[in-house]
């Protein structure tokens, strides 16, 4: 099964993590990945690993990355009003505009 999952949030969106160990945790979509349905959020689970020197990591050590979270622990944060938000889509002009679902402002 190589479907792609509709995630309808954006690399360089702002998101809040509603539930599991960072809850409450804002940050930036660094990349999204609808094959596993999941989006990687910078300082959200941040993972230490422990590398052999290779020519990438000439000298090895612990080297932190950071791991994808499922998109459905992850809500919009919308800065008005200080919360997470879902998304809904509305058509202007032949284009698909996204808009906060709480307060209905548009997402730059």
């Amino acid at each position: 099964m190589n479907s792609k999952y509709n995630i309808r949030i954006k690399k360089g969106d702002t998101v809040i993590v509603r539930s599991g160990k960072y809850k409450g945790k804002t940050g930036k979509v660094t990349s999204t990945h609808p094959t596993i349905n999941s989006v990687s959020v910078e300082g959200v689970n941040v993972v230490k690993r422990h590398t052999k020197p290779n020519k990438a990591y000439p000298n090895g050590g612990i080297i932190e990355t950071v791991k994808p979270i499922n998109v459905s622990k992850v809500g919009i944060y919308e800065p008005t009003l200080k919360k997470a938000s879902r998304i809904k889509f509305e058509l202007k002009d032949g284009k698909k505009i996204r808009h906060f679902s709480l307060s209905s402002k548009e997402i730059k």
